[in-house]
């Protein structure tokens, strides 16, 4: 009977906003594992070079079609019409606006990919113009295997969202597990056998890896699938009304990233593969403790009955996201070192990519703070069925994006492409940060003040303790064997994330004595529901 409680409340919904992101942020941490032991095998498999170069291309046109249609646009939209729904106890309408958008997307994003097929040998010539013209045949060929995933991923969402609302977190987030285990066995069953292409196939099996983990649990929830196709449904128009300006908005980040490959394409071979190695690795602490608050809290703030409300919720998640990302960039970029030459630096992948991946890897953390704010900034917004405040100043970021990163990438190649990056995020977050501050009046700025100035406190000290741990340690270490780089880097980061969260109790940190609360009762009584403050907002979204 232990176990089944046990299991039961891993599965069904957690309640408060803690305690989702804490489920959501553990299960991150394992799929973010996954990503990097997938980069180190594809790092040391291919190295720094133009095969990566032409993987990663390859990836561009598909998720164009993926990040437009389905991720964040249809969730933006799709969430709160169905939350509404299932708050209203019209259970039956919400299965049926399923159903009818799953059939809708399917149809729009066949259409789509098999197109992108077609044309993949135009669509390559516009994407990656500076390599070499013997390495288009290749690059066509992965464009069109990869045209197989938005399809997939995209009926994966939806269900995905459907989860989300009814607050099924644990399943939601195996997800993207299954996904990277799904391209790790492409890369090490049948890249050996079949070169890059085995790699392509592997992203293939991956995406459908991410949709079947799902379908279970949306079944369980009491969806039956309907052969609808209906355009005029209300809740479709809805839908559709609240995705454009999010499409939009998607649009121009979308382009903007077309625009890195291009001016990667032509920089020295490689710089492709170094920019996406080195912002996977600093998308590590953005989606674990970023995107795992904005999703835990994002169905609240959507049946949030007043302004009120939602401005107490975006102050407690902000100051929780900001207490772990701060201490991140302090750790990313006092051990960057140490972490390209761990997680990347073996086989084909030589000392001068991983310098190229370190100076990137330090350029992407100084806007890690940004970045982990922007999805909980976004979603305050679509909480509010406002998509256009968000789109007008990603348009504005965006544009700086592009400048910046043509400018800097000629001084200093990828990781001047990094720094543009970074600053046009920093742009963005003030400039959503000013507007929703207008718009309801008030952010709770006095609590998030003396939250920062709490942690920046305990983030110096933190630093001098990396720093100091690092001397110490080091002339009893081989640091030219990975066992001493490991050495150094897990006593250095473990002794400063000792001492920033020990002057973080030291000086009572509100968000600290939450987590450490949520976290024991979460360990010790792992069968205890969580419950929140006002069961009214409790529902999924």
């Amino acid at each position: 009977m232990k176990s089944k409680r046990i299991l039961s409340s891993i599965f069904n919904s957690s309640e408060t906003v803690a305690g989702a992101a804490l489920i959501i942020a553990a299960l991150s941490i394992i799929s973010r594992l996954l990503g990097v032991l997938r980069d180190r095998i594809l790092a040391g498999t291919f190295g720094a070079g133009q095969t990566l170069d032409l993987y990663y291309a390859a990836f561009r046109f598909p998720d164009l079609i993926f990040n437009l249609l389905v991720l964040g646009a249809l969730s933006a939209g799709f969430i709160p019409v169905f939350s509404a729904l299932i708050a209203k106890n019209e259970h039956e309408r919400a299965w049926r606006l399923t159903s009818n958008i799953i059939n809708i997307m399917s149809v729009g994003l066949a259409l789509l990919c098999g197109l992108g097929m077609i044309f993949a040998p135009w669509l390559i010539r516009f994407i990656a113009p500076g390599f070499a013209i013997e390495s288009r045949p290749l690059l066509i060929e992965l464009t069109r295997i990869m045209f197989l995933s938005p399809f997939i991923l995209g009926i994966s969402s939806i269900v995905g969202s459907v989860l989300q609302s009814q607050r099924r977190f644990f399943v939601y987030s195996l997800s993207p597990i299954f996904y990277n285990m799904g391209i790790i066995v492409g890369a090490l069953l049948l890249a050996p056998k079949y070169g890059i292409i085995g790699l392509a196939w592997g992203v293939v099996m991956g995406s459908a890896a991410h949709l079947l983990i799902q379908i279970p649990t949306l079944w369980g929830l009491g969806f039956r699938y309907q052969r609808l196709f209906q355009w005029r449904d209300k809740g479709v128009i809805s839908i559709f009304k609240m995705m454009s300006a999010r499409t939009f908005g998607l649009a121009v980040t979308q382009i903007n990233l077309m625009v890195i490959t291009v001016i990667a394409s032509t920089l020295t071979a490689g710089s492709l593969t170094v920019f996406n190695l080195a912002n996977n690795l600093q998308t590590f602490p953005v989606s674990i403790f970023g995107i795992s608050f904005a999703l835990a809290v994002f169905p609240l703030m959507a049946a949030a009955p007043t302004n009120e409300k939602i401005i107490e919720l975006f102050s407690r998640t902000f100051r929780h996201i900001l207490f772990f990302i701060i201490p991140a960039m302090v750790v990313i970029v006092s051990l960057r070192a140490q972490i390209v030459r761990l997680i990347l630096g073996s086989g084909k992948f030589d000392w001068n990519a991983t310098t190229l991946t370190m100076d990137t890897l330090a350029f992407f953390a100084l806007s890690l703070f940004a970045q982990a704010a922007l999805p909980l900034l976004t979603r305050s917004f679509y909480a509010q069925h406002d998509s256009r405040t968000p789109l007008y100043t990603g348009l504005a970021a965006e544009a700086a994006n592009v400048t910046l990163s043509i400018y800097f990438a000629r001084k200093w190649g990828a990781p001047g492409l990094a720094l543009g990056f970074s600053l046009s995020s920093i742009l963005n977050f003030i400039l959503l940060f000013v507007f929703l501050r207008r718009k309801l009046g008030a952010l709770d700025e006095f609590k998030i003040f003396k939250a920062v100035a709490k942690y920046s406190a305990a983030a110096i000290l933190a630093a001098l303790a990396i720093q100091a741990m690092k001397l110490l340690v080091w002339p009893y270490t081989d640091l030219t064997r990975f066992w001493g780089v490991a050495l150094q880097a897990i006593s250095a980061g473990g002794f400063g994330t000792l001492v920033y969260l020990g002057t973080c109790s030291l000086l009572r940190s509100e968000e600290f004595l939450e987590l450490w609360t949520a976290a024991k009762t979460r360990l010790l009584k792992p069968w205890k529901k969580f419950k929140a403050d006002d069961q009214s907002e409790a529902r999924g979204i």
